[in-house]
Order: structure tokens, then C-alpha cells, then sequence
């Protein structure tokens, strides 16, 4: 396994700390790379969290330019990159913050053609899209291609959360096989909400990368922001989807932590 520097042991000292972490556990970080999807409000402050817990490579996909109206929400932009990809944005601002990881920016957005290339060069993914066009396509490559996905999304003040690993729990189609009209230009958003959520979503993200405390495996956890409810709730799978279906048991069911693919792999 890979080794820790003894800048890296003091930066995540704090961490470390943790029942059940400890070295391995960061060490598992380090080794991983996570493919982060839809980097703005809720993907751009998951990555912020994976980058300074040292995970070791960040890929972060988004097409599109900043919009003054992303600001409320958007932490790692700043005003004067407004009209420009965000994306380069997000890569230069967790680079200061951590320089000790590798990041990737692609400004694309999920399309048939980039997906799988894109699933097979991290360990998993985080599912931050703002539109079901997207998600059903990386759903889809996670399944083909046996990766794990945290699948996470708001709209006003109400949010959801699982992880879904193939073969083990319900994927994405499975849990909405009709999917909601999501307005990709128009949605409410108050920024506390999408950063809640999106530190849910890298601690999730953390505790499938190194075993360390049990993840929402066959749980989608429900919350209802305006009441602050908080609901987990059990999920099957459908033996049925058409997209998992078919699918054997991916390896964490036996080893209750990822093993990374590599640490260095590119696409």
C-alpha cells in the first residue's frame, strides 16, 4: 500500500484520530481516485471535502461557464471567474487548498461517449448532475463497469442520499425507474442547503473508501430541510431493472472497503 509523507501524516492527524481509521484508513484515501460529476453547488463542496480528507485524485467533470446566480452556493469560485469554465476554477482553488493530491478537470458534461471511459479510470463516483440525463448515463457505466456511486440531489429544501453498489443494493433505476422534470436552469437553491448535503455526501464517499464506519447501503436517507427531518428509509432491489438487474455482487460485500483500481490510471 501506498505510503504517507510526513506532511501528509500531520495534515490528517486530526483524522486519524477516528476509531477504526487511523494510517490504513488513510492510506486507502490517498491510494483512491473519485470521479466527481456536476461540480458546482453540491459536486464543487463534496470535492472540497474529499480533497482535504486526501483523497488522492479528484476528477472533476462540468461542462459550462459560471453564472453570477451559481454564487450563492458555488464555494470554490469567486466572482472575477464568472462567465469562464468552472471547472479550471474548481481544479486551481482545491489545488491551493490541498496541494498534496492529483485533480483532474474535464469541462464536459456525461455524455454516452465520455462515460465509460470516464468510470473506468476512478475507483467510484459521486453522482452531483443537475439532470437525470446525466445520472441515468453514469448509473449506468457504474453498473456496467462494477464501480461504486454516492447518488445525492436536492431541489428547494428537500435533498436524498444512498450509495449504491452494483450488485449489492438498489442502483438508481431501480429507486426511480420514472424519473421527476428537473428545470436545469430554474431550480430553488439555498447554498446551506447544497453544502449540508454535499458534506454528507464526501463523508459517505470517505466511509466506502476505507471501511471505516458503515455507509448507506440499501438506505435512502430522505431530509426535509424546512422541518429538519431526517428519514432513512429501506430500499430493494429491482431483480427486473434493466439496468441492474443481472448484476453480480461486487467485491465490497466481502471486504467492507473499496479496493482502488490504481492510483495513477488516466482515461
Amino acid at each position: 500500500m501506498i505510503n504517507l509523507t510526513p506532511t501528509e501524516l500531520e495534515r490528517y492527524s486530526r483524522q486519524m484520530m477516528l476509531p477504526n481509521f487511523g494510517e490504513v484508513a488513510q492510506k486507502r484515501l490517498k491510494s483512491a481516485t473519485v470521479l466527481v460529476t456536476g461540480v458546482g453547488g453540491l459536486g464543487g463542496t463534496a470535492a472540497l471535502y474529499l480533497a482535504v480528507a486526501g483523497v488522492g485524485r479528484l476528477i472533476l467533470v462540468r461542462g459550462g461557464d459560471l453564472r453570477l446566480d451559481d454564487m450563492n452556493r458555488q464555494v470554490l469560485m469567486t466572482d472575477d471567474w464568472v462567465g469562464k469554465p468552472r471547472v479550471f476554477k474548481a481544479k486551481e482553488t482545491l489545488e491551493a487548498i490541498n496541494p498534496d493530491i492529483q485533480i483532474e478537470a474535464v469541462h464536459e458534461y456525461i455524455t454516452p461517449e465520455n462515460v465509460d471511459s470516464l468510470v473506468q479510470s476512478a475507483d467510484m463516483a459521486l453522482d452531483c448532475a443537475h439532470n437525470f440525463t446525466e445520472r441515468d448515463l453514469l448509473n449506468a457505466a457504474c453498473v456496467r463497469w462494477r464501480k461504486p456511486m454516492v447518488e445525492a440531489a436536492m431541489d428547494g429544501m428537500e435533498a436524498y442520499l444512498t450509495t449504491i453498489i452494483p450488485g449489492v443494493t438498489p442502483c438508481l433505476s431501480c429507486l426511480f425507474p420514472e424519473k421527476p422534470e428537473w428545470d436545469r436552469r430554474g431550480f430553488s437553491v439555498l447554498g446551506a442547503v447544497s453544502g449540508t448535503l454535499a458534506c454528507l455526501t464526501a463523508l459517505e464517499a470517505v466511509k466506502l473508501i476505507t471501511g471505516f464506519s458503515q455507509p448507506l447501503l440499501s438506505q435512502l436517507l430522505t431530509i426535509d430541510f424546512n422541518r429538519m427531518e431526517f428519514a432513512k428509509r429501506r430500499s430493494g432491489r429491482d431483480r427486473s431493472c434493466p439496468v441492474c438487474g443481472n448484476t453480480a455482487p461486487w467485491r465490497y460485500a466481502q471486504s467492507n472497503s473499496m479496493e482502488p483500481t490504481s492510483s495513477n490510471c488516466t482515461h
